[in-house]
């Protein structure tokens, strides 16, 4: 994929990723633009009554609108959240080791969700979101698995409690939907939103 509107949109804006993220930061890089990033500070909690995806949606947008405040006008923020869902529980990041395992003892053998929203913002307004859904199907695994795998550190800044492009693929057997997604920047979803971004500003202009 060539990402003919993500490309677009540099040019016509200065990109600012709002993510600490290395691996978002590693697949913006892999469309070809040039970006620079800063870190949104923001209480991740779920609301009352709000759904998953209403939750999702939310917070990439409040984390875009956080950033768009800290930057100049020429500027556009890439917000993101992403988050697990079995049933209709968010499994969020893992406090501790515990928290950890207990969040894996779960996924395992079953099948959850993998939710990223993206929304886009500048000049203090949010121009376009979105968010892509991708099932993911764990394999079993022992105690043991799992414990020697959280001991390696990868689970405790991800949300679900793993990384499925690093050490934690072992738990996958498959997924239905992109992969990028999973990792957190649904590469599809950001060229659809810049060529939404694109065609209101030919409208306005």
């Amino acid at each position: 994929m060539n990402y003919k509107f993500i490309k677009q949109l540099a040019q016509q804006y200065e990109i600012v990723l709002g993510s600490k993220s290395p691996r978002r930061v590693t697949l913006l890089k892999e469309t070809g633009i040039n970006f620079s990033q800063i870190i949104s500070h923001l209480e991740e909690k779920q609301q009352l009554n709000e759904s998953p995806f209403d939750f999702a949606q939310r917070l990439a947008q409040d984390k875009a609108m956080w950033v768009a405040k800290q930057v100049k006008d020429k500027q556009l923020v890439i917000g993101c959240d992403t988050i697990v869902i079995l049933g209709n529980q968010v499994l969020g990041k893992p406090v501790d080791k515990e928290d950890a395992f207990k969040t894996l003892s779960t996924l395992i053998g079953k099948q959850h969700i993998v939710c990223t929203a993206l929304a886009l913002a500048s000049k203090g307004k949010i121009l376009a979101y979105g968010y892509e859904l991708t099932n993911v199907f764990f394999k079993k695994a022992s105690e043991e698995q799992l414990r020697n795998y959280i001991i390696t550190g990868e689970p405790q800044d991800k949300a679900g409690a793993y990384g499925i492009q690093g050490m934690g693929g072992f738990l996958v057997d498959r997924i239905e939907g992109n992969l990028d997604n999973v990792i957190g920047l649904p590469r599809q979803l950001l060229n659809n939103l810049a060529k939404e971004v694109i065609e209101e500003s030919k409208i306005n202009n």
